[in-house]
């Protein structure tokens, strides 16, 4: 292949960089990359240094170095590894149910590794990993009338909404909203604060029982919230595809 300036985390990921010629040693850029994930994802990336991983692997870091160029590609290779393989969908089955299979573990990639969100920002797909990813998602729409580029659209569209709910998610799981005597705390404090004189649709949204899921923990189903999001996204969908 051409050099078409790629770079070298790139070229590593496409196997087009040539192998080490130094002798075998224990320590891999596989390994390098699992343990890098473990601590991000046990600890969040804001732990997670050169030194500190260099202290888990045994190692001089110095040694890392021989591997990975700096930290910054370290990132990279660890955005490409953590997803691993995407759900199996069968191209000639229904897209419904296929995108719904692709959104959930996406999500779900999300929520074991939401350092994710923080080092890969929504940038275009340009790793075997990622496209991997997005190959599978238009799997699901291969049946379909709509053209390349409102396949790509779709499944860009289902991207965003699953990569913000996941956002919002990890955050709350983050903080004190585990708490069911806060989340009551919360509803309370809104329903005494969003008066109808101020804020009449909101004041009307919460007499209608808005938040009250949210209070009463016992009657709440975990995801619900983020099925009834996908489903709208995948109904803008179907009038696509029954329009196109």
């Amino acid at each position: 292949m051409a050099d078409i300036g790629m770079p070298r985390s790139l070229r590593v990921l496409w196997d087009l960089e040539p192998p080490s010629k130094r002798p075998a040693q224990a320590l891999t850029l596989e390994r390098i990359v699992a343990t890098a994930i473990e601590i991000a994802d046990a600890d969040g990336i804001a732990t997670l240094s050169m030194a500190r991983l260099a202290e888990r692997l045994g190692s001089a870091t110095m040694s890392l170095y021989r591997h990975v160029a700096n930290k910054d590609e370290l990132l990279i290779f660890m955005a490409a590894a953590a997803p691993g393989t995407p759900p199996a969908i069968d191209p000639e089955g229904d897209w419904r149910e296929g995108l719904l299979t692709w959104a959930r573990a996406l999500r779900q990639v999300y929520l074991r590794h939401p350092w994710i969100l923080i080092v890969n920002p929504g940038r275009p797909p340009i790793d075997p990993g990622q496209l991997l990813w997005a190959d599978a998602g238009l799997a699901a729409l291969g049946r379909t009338p709509l053209r390349g580029p409102q396949r790509l659209s779709s499944i860009l569209a289902v991207l965003n909404y699953v990569r913000g709910e996941a956002q919002i998610s990890a955050a709350l799981a983050d903080s004190d909203w585990a708490d069911e005597e806060m989340r009551r705390g919360y509803t309370d404090l809104m329903r005494a604060l969003v008066t109808p004189d101020r804020f009449p649709h909101l004041a009307g949204a919460i007499e209608d029982g808005a938040f009250a899921a949210t209070a009463e923990s016992e009657v709440a189903v975990e995801g619900a919230d983020f099925e009834f999001g996908l489903a709208r996204v995948l109904d803008g969908i179907a009038h696509l595809i029954d329009t196109a």
